[in-house]
């Protein structure tokens, strides 16, 4: 579900750590870090990483092509803190210290901010990004709202793409691999020191790697009128971005970037333990038979289960030196995103648990900012507006006999009990274990005969319309050459509207038994549109300190207050037989964030320590419902310790080691809670410990050639994936092993070699529970098998 419903790290740690980082600013890939330069942008201004006086790691485009990653999943499994689950392109789960952002609602709002090139793009549909031509993703951890809006609750994640610039290159990148993975990526830069462009694209292909035998005609009982489906978990991806810079004079740059982004992929694989395919194979792994309905085209928008998504991305930025050490900025972005996914949610045969979410939305924002820089202080000053409208809106397709025999809602027991006696059995039992439905039948016995089949369909959609506006200030003092001591703080008014509307018919067979529901038991509102709006305002602040304690090792403090924004949650009930508006209001989600660490730049070891400790109070969780509506409710207060550690250590010139490590204890409080059902449960999606190492070697051949070599291997521990916490939706700790080799020519000009991800071929889940969840059912998710395969590079 869709909680919805509601590869090159390089001698990497780049991620790991800022020396690493440092590749991002050289032109040949081939090129070792050189000392501990990397520049970041975290606090808005261009500083070297040890220099931010916050917890931040780095990753350049250069560093990920040479460990072989190209996507947010794949760069965070070597992040400490971060987590992405991508359980599709349109339901991204963003994790950091344990805090999770991935809900589809559009009453609710982000956790975690996303920023593409400056502009917040968190709104959870909208989000994913793929990365191509990337100049770098930043990773901020801990409360960021001084620096990145009200969504940075825990934390951001920026992604900087690389500009346009003077001169003329080029570059382009294939590789090919099992599973008809096909991958090509490119750019063309062109143009002088006034005016220049550079165009970009991706096109990312792959067959799905989990089979779908519904409606295969070579499968027994499989070309009974079903829609022959694609094997699950296809990617077939395109993005191309164009960029334009103008620098008229050398106080003032313009950068306009104009971004496409589109999924056409295959659905996912919800897989059930209670619901066999034909054959009888169970379990997490294996084939799968997830049919749909055979009104998909009708109800849900589209035949085939599966992913149709896009996102267009529009970006100014002007930055003027007004006067010496004055300089005004201002970032200015569009984006709009359609998408609908179609699901099976039950994860089996039957025509049971059919839906799709249809998600659209557009966003505006400005920001406008001032800098001062001097010899013992700096500030900044400005203001923001960030407007979004959006929708979500899921239909259902079910058949009424099938539905009432497979559902375990406590009110069909009666119902369930006449199928029992007419020999159909009911619950998870609802399809036998060779995959037989026993459950088609149901409808005949219920209706006496004067039905074989009768289709259902409902839906709901859900609005947001937010608005928010802020202006914040930060400012730094430098008493001494060796101390910084920095205060900052956000002023947030913001205006939430939430609106709602469903139809749901009442079920024939409910009716015809004296029942008037319809078959999810949630009220029809007819298609009128409830709407419910709140305004609220906040204060933001946060407190650093920087402290150089040598020439290579500073030492940092910092205390900041994140918000997650109140829940304008509304939709329907019925009082007295009429259907008005149910409007919920969740308070607030407020954490501070208490951390200290060490940063180490420059010789041969570089890396940064931290250990932190927040707070939560009103922490909120997302629950499934028995209608499948991602519900959000407050479970009371959480305790978040944590301690992380990346460094890269380079030996020689020839070799780099690179690891990293987290620990993570963040649970909801035992005692005082709002929800006493999750005191005591810890974060989902969020490991207890997470770790990454590897190494890169770089060996010369002589003749501009270098055979180069970079394996690595990540390990998380024990993971929830719901809240409460249940064994049966978990995964067990595991541990992934990747390697990239190759030879380099021409001085690293051109570059031949293979890769293989998840070397091991270690099976594991990357998400339990989810829709079918809501209905007693819950579904797995396998995670990606042994991905292998060639490539071929060259810039010119």
């Amino acid at each position: 579900m869709h909680r919805a419903l509601g590869g090159g790290f390089a001698a990497l740690l780049l991620t790991v750590s800022p020396a690493a980082i440092a590749q991002a600013v050289q032109d040949t890939p081939s090129a070792e870090p050189a000392g501990d330069d990397i520049i970041v942008t975290a606090q808005k201004r261009d500083e070297k990483i040890s220099d931010v006086p916050v917890t931040v790691s780095a990753v350049s485009g250069e560093r990920m092509a040479d460990i072989g990653v190209n996507s947010l999943s794949e760069v965070a499994m070597y992040v400490p803190g971060l987590r992405i689950q991508e359980q599709s392109a349109n339901n991204p789960g963003f994790v950091i210290r344990g805090i999770t952002s991935d809900s589809g609602s559009a009453q609710q709002g982000a956790r975690v901010t996303l920023y593409y090139n400056g502009i917040d793009i968190s709104r959870s549909r909208g989000a994913y990004q793929d990365l191509y031509d990337i100049q770098r993703v930043e990773v901020v951890k801990g409360p960021q709202a001084t620096l990145f809006g009200t969504a940075a609750a825990i934390g951001a994640v920026s992604i900087i793409s690389n500009p346009a610039e003077a001169g003329t290159s080029a570059g382009l990148t294939a590789t090919y691999g099992n599973y008809n993975r096909t991958q090509v990526q490119g750019f063309l830069n062109a143009g002088n020191d006034v005016i220049a462009g550079r165009l970009a694209f991706a096109y990312k292909y792959r067959d799905g790697y989990v089979r779908n035998i519904a409606g295969d005609p070579n499968v027994p009982n499989q070309n009974q009128g079903k829609v022959d489906q694609d094997d699950l978990y296809g990617q077939d991806q395109r993005g191309i971005r164009g960029s334009l810079r103008f620098t008229p004079s050398d106080r003032v740059s313009a950068d306009l970037v104009l971004t496409y982004d589109g999924q056409r992929n295959t659905g996912t694989p919800f897989k059930s333990r209670a619901f066999a395919p034909t054959g009888g194979q169970t379990g997490n792994y294996g084939y799968a038979e997830l049919s749909g309905s055979p009104f998909s085209q009708q109800v849900l928008g589209d035949r085939k289960l599966g992913l149709k998504r896009n996102v267009y991305d529009a970006n100014v930025t002007l930055t003027w030196d007004v006067a010496p050490g004055v300089t005004f900025t201002t970032v200015n972005g569009y984006r709009r995103f359609d998408s609908n996914e179609v699901f099976d949610a039950d994860g089996g045969p039957a025509w049971y648990l059919e839906f799709a979410e249809d998600a659209r939305g557009d966003q505006w924002s400005h920001e406008g900012r001032f800098q001062f820089t001097g010899d013992t202080y700096r500030a900044s000053f400005g203001w923001n507006g960030f407007f979004e409208n959006g929708s979500q809106r899921v239909p259902f397709s079910t058949e009424e006999g099938t539905y009432l025999a497979c559902s375990v809602t406590p009110s069909f027991a009666a119902i369930r009990a006449a199928l029992n006696g007419a020999g159909i059995p009911t619950g998870p039992a609802c399809v036998a274990a060779n995959g037989t439905i026993p459950a088609t039948r149901a409808t005949a016995v219920l209706t006496r005969g004067a039905a074989t089949q009768i289709p259902y369909a409902s839906v709901f959609t859900n609005f947001g319309n937010n608005d928010a506006y802020s202006v914040f200030a930060d400012g730094t003092w430098i008493p001494t050459p060796k101390l910084e001591l920095t205060a900052g703080a956000r002023v947030l008014i913001e205006d939430r509207q939430s609106g709602y509307s469903s139809v749901q018919p009442n079920s024939t067979i409910l009716a015809a038994l004296g029942v008037r529901s319809s078959l999810l038991g949630t009220v029809s509102t007819g298609g009128a549109k409830f709407v419910a709006e709140k305004s609220y305002s906040a204060i933001l602040p946060r407190f650093n300190a920087l402290y150089r304690l040598s020439g290579t090792l500073n030492a940092y403090a910092t205390v900041s207050k994140g918000r997650r924004s109140p829940v304008v949650q509304l939709d329907g009930q019925s009082v007295a037989g009429v259907v008005v508006p149910r409007l919920q209001l969740v308070p607030e989600e407020n954490t501070w964030n208490y951390e200290i660490g060490l940063k180490a730049g420059g010789g041969r070891l570089t890396g940064t320590l931290s250990a932190f400790y927040q707070t939560y109070n009103g922490f909120q969780v997302s629950v499934i419902d028995s209608a499948g509506v991602a519900r959000t409710q407050s479970a009371g207060s959480a305790k978040n310790p944590g301690v992380e550690v990346e460094a890269t250590w380079r030996p020689t010139s020839l070799l780099s080691l690179f690891g990293s490590f987290a620990y993570i204890d963040g649970k909801i409080d035992k005692g005082g809670n709002v929800a006493p059902a999750y005191a005591g449960a810890r974060f989902r999606l969020q490991p207890k410990y997470t770790a990454s190492g590897g190494a890169s070697l770089r060996l010369p051949l002589g003749g501009g050639a270098v055979f180069y070599a970079t394996p690595s291997v990540t390990y998380q521990s024990k993971v929830f994936f719901e809240l409460p916490n249940s064994e049966a939706i978990s995964q067990g700790s595991y541990a992934l092993v990747n390697l990239r080799a190759g030879v380099e020519l021409a001085d690293g000009r051109y570059r031949i070699g293979g890769f293989a991800r998840n070397l091991l071929d270690r099976r594991y889940l990357i998400d339990a529970g989810n829709t079918g969840g809501g209905f007693g059912v819950p579904t797995y998710i396998a995670g990606e098998p042994r991905f292998y395969g060639v490539e071929v590079s060259g810039r010119f």
